[in-house]
């Protein structure tokens, strides 16, 4: 694995680690009325998110990379006083920063919704045919052993409303960790490498018609019974996907453990 690599896919890690490690903080007003205290880490939600010198706008001051980790200092009428991993402060408008992340247990058989180390939601999840193992390449129905659910740290690419599946929340599999494994043991060619690490450079859906398989979601139309039937895919109950729904962005991290 080339330096480069790793310290960009280390860099996207190290957000799902603060937000575990931060101490647990009071919880942002969602209503941007009055102002709250105490630090707490966030991360950016959009690419070149302006940081200002000064809230309301006036005087940008840097630009915040996509997923970059902040400490908020203070909220106060839709406006967030920030600091970042370098020193830098200043202020950003409090929509553009999350510290929604979600933690998913094929032991468990649960899904976890956090905002920075506060649990807000804690839902049973259903899992691939094959829930105990990590995924390795594309399942068929040939080899249902392969439907497996991914493990790792993944972010949600993109949001889908009219899924087959009532909603779901497309994740970024095959990552960058599974192109360098699928290369290395001769899963996918070199070509198919360069294609799934060139959409995560450019924030996009990999490519997901490789060997390695792809469209893993979290999705509804989960039993609630913790059961094995999907094809990789995380299932939760439709009520809890709506509660979701309004709180997941784009960006946000996942973390899927064994």
């Amino acid at each position: 694995m080339s330096a480069r690599f790793s310290v960009r896919y280390a860099a996207r890690s190290v957000i799902l680690l603060v937000l575990v490690a931060a101490p647990v903080t009071r919880s942002v007003a969602q209503n941007g009325g009055g102002a709250e205290t105490g630090e707490s880490i966030h991360y950016s939600l959009r690419p070149g998110t302006t940081v200002y010198a000064e809230p309301y706008g006036s005087r940008p001051y840097v630009r915040l990379g996509f997923m970059e980790p902040v400490i908020v200092t203070a909220t106060n009428g839709g406006w967030s006083t920030i600091r970042t991993q370098d020193g830098a402060q200043g202020h950003v408008e409090s929509h553009l920063l999350s510290n929604a992340w979600i933690r998913v247990s094929k032991s468990q058989k649960r899904l976890y919704f956090y905002r920075g180390t506060d649990l807000v939601l804690d839902l049973a999840a259903d899992f691939g045919f094959n829930a105990y193992s990590d995924k390795e390449i594309r399942g068929t129905t040939a080899n249902p052993d392969d439907w497996r659910t991914p493990e790792g740290s993944f972010f949600v690419v993109r949001k889908n409303p009219r899924s087959q599946f009532y909603k779901a929340f497309v994740l970024n599999y095959p990552n960058e960790e599974d192109a360098v494994r699928g290369l290395r043991e001769g899963i996918i060619t070199r070509r198919q490498f360069d294609a799934i690490v060139r959409a995560s450079e450019q924030l996009r859906e990999p490519p997901m018609n490789t060997p390695l398989g792809g469209m893993i979601e979290i999705h509804g139309e989960g039993t609630g019974r913790s059961t094995n039937w999907t094809q990789g895919c995380v299932a939760v109950h439709n009520e809890g996907m709506d509660r979701l729904w309004q709180w997941v962005e784009v960006g946000t991290p996942v973390i899927i453990e064994k």
